[in-house]
């Protein structure tokens, strides 16, 4: 299982970004749950989002509820994050993870593929 999280930049407070997360490897897509996690200079990293196999179920860490929206288009095997109402404190590199079950509580550990992350920037 390959990801490839991409779509970060530099963006003033307040604007949108639209982060995609790609997989690749010849694995079935919709079998697993896909992650999104956010690491900032000298913090742990720590889960924003996650949305389950068929995109019927999502769950947001609470300082992105009603900002972040996950979804995902499985014909594509891509998931989404998009990020509206950006705050400087949302500044961060953004990973997204998949595992086999879907499980909102899951913590780094509990994900198996990781992608290479991508970097978000927002200026104040």
């Amino acid at each position: 299982v390959q990801l490839q999280a991409s779509g970060g930049g530099l963006v003033q407070a307040g604007g949108s970004l639209r982060l995609s997360c790609a997989a690749s490897g010849g694995f079935t897509f919709d079998d697993y749950a896909i992650g999104w996690f956010r690491q900032a200079p000298g913090k742990e990293r720590e889960f924003v989002a996650t949305i389950s196999q068929s995109g019927t179920s999502t769950y947001y860490t609470d300082s992105v509820k009603g900002r972040f929206t996950s979804s995902r288009d499985n014909a594509k095997s891509t998931v989404y994050l998009q990020m509206n109402s950006l705050k400087p404190e949302d500044t961060a590199v953004y990973y997204c993870a998949a595992r086999p079950f879907y499980n909102p509580y899951a913590g780094v550990s509990e994900y198996n593929y990781w992608g290479q992350g991508t970097l978000v920037t927002v200026s104040s």
